[in-house]
């Protein structure tokens, strides 16, 4: 049988942010539920899978690769495997996104930031 999670069954950050790695129940994705207010988001960094920002509410600014692009509601950004990036939420409502990982585990290298 599959698993149900519901509300209150997976923890949150102080920020509000949910966290789920799929392959601990043989899923082969993972995501963040993102809850960010204005000035927050992850500095820069790859994964050695894609990831898919879809955005619910608000608006960010993310650096993919060489590029940077604003987005908003509606709007899904796509980082490919290997392609350093990161995003700041721009105010002044909370972005509310998901954030694919097409792994079932979140892997993470973290990169110096440009100055």
């Amino acid at each position: 049988m599959g698993h149900v999670f519901r509300k209150g069954e997976i923890g949150r950050s102080p920020g509000g942010t949910l966290t789920f790695e799929g392959g601990r129940y043989g899923a082969d994705v993972s995501f963040f539920l993102l809850d960010a207010e204005a000035g927050h988001g992850p500095k820069p960094h790859t994964h050695p899978y894609g990831e898919v920002f879809g955005l619910r509410s608000g608006a960010a600014r993310f650096t993919v690769g060489d590029a940077t692009v604003e987005a908003g509601p509606g709007d899904i950004v796509v980082a490919e495997p290997g392609e350093p990036h990161g995003f700041v939420s721009l105010g002044p409502d909370r972005l509310d996104m998901a954030c694919i990982h097409a792994h079932g585990h979140m892997v993470t290298e973290w990169l110096p930031e440009q100055t």
